[in-house]
């Protein structure tokens, strides 16, 4: 891997890192609740985001390496929060709250899956017209 590659990275990554605090934060504070929205809300907007972006990646010679990688390793790497929720997922287990752990695994773990799918379908459907 190129040192261009490894700073473009690291450089989404830090803007990632502070508009995953930042949204989660929002999200968590407009949506109070027991379930964690704020990582939820961040999962589904980077998902959704990462297939609008591999799909256009596909369609499109725009983008040099260097940018994907600042884009989807850099930025959504970052921005997106799996070790996040797997924690407070078994927080919730352990705490007893095993419906609420259950529904929080099935949202960020469906919903991600269908966001990126959605992303990936319209940028596609638009590319093919």
């Amino acid at each position: 891997m190129s040192w261009q590659t490894i700073l473009a990275i690291g450089s989404g990554g830090f803007i990632g890192a502070i508009l995953r605090a930042y949204l989660n934060g929002l999200i968590s504070h407009r949506v109070p609740h027991e379930l964690p929205f704020g990582t939820l809300g961040v999962n589904l907007i980077g998902s959704f985001i990462m297939g609008v972006l591999i799909a256009y990646f596909m369609y499109s010679t725009t983008f040099s390496v260097h940018t994907k990688s600042f884009l989807s390793t850099g930025i959504l790497g970052a921005l997106t929060t799996y070790s996040t929720f797997a924690i407070e997922s078994f927080l919730l287990f352990e705490g007893g709250s095993i419906g609420l752990a259950l529904l929080n695994m099935s949202l960020n773990v469906f919903g991600t899956v269908i966001m990126a799918g959605i992303g990936y379908t319209i940028i596609g459907n638009i590319f093919k017209s």
